[in-house]
Parts: structure tokens; C-alpha cells; sequence
């Protein structure tokens, strides 16, 4: 788990006793102990939340399995029901412009007699 080995421990624990001495030594495991324990508690916790917000599905409503088939680029094309496409947007004074060159000009219009 840790990478430690029994005899490795064994030496642990003797250098602890000899500079804790024997009435510090389960005071501080106990304590080292609760540490350990809470910090496994907050990745636990840390991990559950990550896996409810990764999980597309359920926030989504989307299949992960359509997704691999999917073209990015088909996303980025404009589509009419979008509400703000720079594209469109373009698109839009291109027409302008357009209608622009064709109608009459005002000057003619003020020049006719009537």
C-alpha cells in the first residue's frame, strides 16, 4: 500500500519510541491515525463529487456512446434556431449590404418633379 516493508516499519516504530519516548508514542500514532483517516475520507469525497459532475449522462442527457461518432465540426456549422451565431451575424450584413446597393438612392428620389 504505502510501499513499506515489515522490516522497514519495525525501524520506524523503534526510532519513534526512542525520540517519543513510551508514554508519547500512542498519542501521537492515535493522532498520525486520525489524520490518515480524514484524508482518505476527503478523497473519497472528492472523488464521489467528481464522478456525479462527470457523469454526462445524467447532467446532460447525453449518450456517451452517440458522442463517438460525433464530428466536431458539424457543431461549429450555423443552424436557424441558434440565437447568437458570428456567423450568422456576417451572413446578415452581407444581405444588408445587398439590399442596400439596390435600392434607389434618396438623391434620385428628390430630384424627380412631381
Amino acid at each position: 500500500m504505502s510501499g513499506i516493508g515489515g522490516s522497514e516499519f519495525v525501524l520506524l516504530c523503534l526510532i519513534g519510541l526512542l525520540i517519543l519516548g513510551p508514554e508519547r508514542l500512542p498519542r501521537v500514532a492515535r493522532q498520525i491515525g486520525g489524520w490518515v483517516g480524514k484524508a482518505r475520507q476527503m478523497t473519497r469525497a472528492l472523488q464521489r463529487q467528481l464522478e456525479d459532475e462527470l457523469d454526462v449522462e445524467k447532467n446532460l442527457g447525453i449518450d456517451p456512446d452517440e458522442l463517438k461518432g460525433l464530428n466536431p465540426q458539424s457543431l461549429l456549422a450555423p443552424r436557424d434556431d441558434d440565437t447568437y451565431s458570428p456567423l450568422h451575424v456576417e451572413e446578415e450584413k452581407d444581405e444588408e449590404e445587398e439590399k442596400d446597393d439596390d435600392a434607389p438612392a434618396p438623391e434620385d428620389e428628390a430630384e424627380k418633379p412631381a
